[in-house]
């Protein structure tokens, strides 16, 4: 669970919420018209910028930004490099346990296939090929929140629009232009409600979890590949530092 979405989400639309019901009516704030142009429109819009599919799984891949668990890359080297030193002591077939007892699949499965013999090009082929899915996938739900994010005040702008030409149409009758006003206004406000403080944060998080998914796969790949060939745990080391940010970096074998 990642307790900084949870509290940037929360805390915004608390503040917003605060700032609503210390200047009066609260009701006033809601309107079906103006929530039907912006959110219901925005649905629509955006299904014809991707397929349903798409956008139905982008609601699965939002939820990574709520509940992500992203492993800690310094451990992860440090991990790593145990492994490494013990297929290099007893052989690739002495981490034949750890690559089954494995809890995370990427890594369970380069393993698997360096302990069963599969030759490093061969290991680094398919490693690319499932990384690269993984970032197709990610790259689809994060440009969904982008077109959405972009369409909302769009259509804030549309239901502004059309609240004031109605309201135009009707100022003969005073009683009608409240109504038209109040869905030119609040359309705007839910379209940059929308936009700036759900949407497009969300999809800012999902980029960095999806890059931090991206600095550990570098790492498991680079560990994986250097135990199929058997090289020194030392040179893994200084290939690992070369991955990781210098604050992140492992000393294990220095000193």
């Amino acid at each position: 669970m990642d307790l900084a979405t949870f509290i940037g989400v929360g805390a915004s639309c608390a503040v917003i919420y605060a700032a609503i019901a210390m200047g009066g009516d609260l009701g006033a704030f809601f309107d079906m018209h103006a929530f039907l142009i912006v959110v219901v429109g925005t649905v629509f819009v955006t299904l014809t910028a991707f397929s349903g599919a798409e956008v139905a799984r982008t609601g699965l891949v939002v939820l990574k930004a709520f509940f992500h668990h992203s492993e800690n890359p310094t451990d992860e080297a440090v991990r790593l490099l145990k492994l490494a030193q013990k297929a290099r002591q007893n052989g690739l077939l002495g981490i034949q346990k750890d690559a089954a007892s494995e809890q995370i699949p990427y890594l369970r499965h380069a393993l698997t296939l360096a302990v069963d013999g599969t030759t490093p090009d061969h290991i680094e082929r398919v490693l690319f090929a499932e990384t690269a899915g993984m970032l197709d996938r990610h790259a689809v739900g994060i440009n969904v929140l982008k077109k959405a994010s972009e369409t909302t005040p769009a259509m804030g702008l549309v239901g502004t629009l059309i609240g004031l030409v109605q309201m135009l149409g009707q100022l003969s009758d005073p009683d009608k232009i409240g109504p038209s006003m109040a869905v030119a206004i609040l359309a705007t406000f839910y379209g940059a409600l929308c936009s700036y403080v759900i949407l497009s944060p969300l999809a800012t998080k999902l980029e960095r979890v999806s890059a931090q998914e991206l600095l550990v796969r570098k790492l498991y790949t680079a560990g994986v590949l250097s135990i199929a060939r058997q090289e020194n745990p030392r040179q893994l080391e200084m290939h690992l530092n070369a991955i990781l940010p210098p604050a992140q970096r492992v000393s294990v074998f220095r000193g």
